[in-house]
């Protein structure tokens, strides 16, 4: 049964992602931050909510949300109510705020909280004000940096795939059925949607789409942490691709003096696609260091704390490595780094 769930999940966002109709649907018209010539359709995010709901129904023990779960999925229905109008529109960034904090006290209402400094060989439990100003922050910026991240054909698919096939693993490898298989579902649907969104897309996320996988990646971090699967921060390593390029453009852009709600172009991946990388290659590349943080984020729980800090370590050279890489690739391009 969990396969047929699975089965079913991709094939309905598959369909729903192809389905001519849908397809008529909102378009994604070239802006200041697009790297896109043509007006696209942005109805992803439907075709992968529903074939989420089409997993959850044949699940084992039925719809799958259960426990924290029912929460996780009450968490999601202002993130998605809210992008959905964005799209359809635009909606004013207090309201859209309002919502994603609306989510994170949702999640703590259900016991999803940041309560715990996790780091390896330490353990330090926090208060009360701490677990809700760090659960807020991190529900708000993960919803944000996701749709910050999704600005390119396969990328956040991709992320999608690699991070939550990571928690998949790590659920299932803790016996924990129902974690597991809402993880994988989630990897089903994105599968599906890929098959249009490969490079050169027909078809985009939209709002709905990649704010609802940011809030469920802080959501089922958190809940992957609480059951005891992983320390928060291994969840963290497995979304880092995104994580560490949304957040460090972030702070590039804040020393600048940069308004930070503009829109702009200023990510690893849309500086390398105008330093004249293609789509393509851009999006094979990104997929292999997602791979390897996946890979890494499995194995970190079974190693020895010093051997955990020896592989934060290495990733954090290896994302400084990144960076003057990209700086490189536009001073040969004869592109001025930002």
């Amino acid at each position: 049964m969990p396969l047929a769930a699975l089965a079913v999940a991709a094939l309905a966002s598959q369909f729903l992602a192809r389905s001519p109709g849908l397809l008529r649907g909102m378009l994604d018209e070239p802006n200041a931050r697009s790297l896109h010539s043509g007006a696209i359709p942005r109805t992803g995010g439907f075709a992968l909510l529903a074939g989420l709901a089409a997993a959850g129904l044949l699940a084992p023990t039925g719809p799958y949300p259960a426990g924290a779960g029912i929460w996780i999925l009450l968490a999601l229905l202002p993130v998605a109510a809210i992008s959905l109008l964005d799209d359809g529109g635009g909606v004013r960034p207090r309201y859209r705020l309002a919502a994603h904090l609306g989510a994170g006290v949702l999640l703590l209402a259900g016991g999803l909280g940041w309560s715990r400094l996790d780091l390896p060989g330490l353990t330090l439990n926090l208060g009360t004000i701490p677990t809700v100003c760090l659960t807020l922050l991190l529900v708000v910026w993960m919803i944000n940096l996701y749709n910050f991240m999704d600005g390119m054909d396969g990328l956040a698919g991709g992320m999608a795939v690699f991070g939550f096939g990571a928690l998949a693993i790590l659920g299932w490898r803790g016996e924990e059925l129902a974690y597991a298989l809402t993880c994988a579902s989630i990897v089903a649907t994105a599968g599906g949607f890929l098959t249009a969104n490969f490079p050169p897309a027909r078809l985009f996320l939209g709002d709905l789409g990649s704010t609802s996988l940011g809030l469920l990646a802080a959501a089922l971090g958190l809940q992957g942490s609480a059951l005891g699967l992983f320390p928060l921060w291994v969840a963290g390593l497995a979304f880092s691709p995104f994580i560490l390029d949304a957040t460090t453009t972030l702070a590039r852009r804040a020393l600048r003096g940069e308004r930070l709600w503009q829109a702009h172009r200023s990510h690893h991946y849309q500086r390398l696609v105008l330093a004249g990388w293609s789509h393509r290659r851009v999006m094979l590349r990104a997929w292999a260091l997602m791979a390897a943080c996946a890979a890494c984020a499995v194995a970190a729980p079974g190693l020895t704390p010093p051997d955990q800090w020896l592989l934060v370590a290495g990733w954090a050279a290896i994302y400084v490595l990144i960076g003057y890489r990209v700086r490189l690739v536009e001073r040969l391009a004869g592109r001025v780094a930002p």
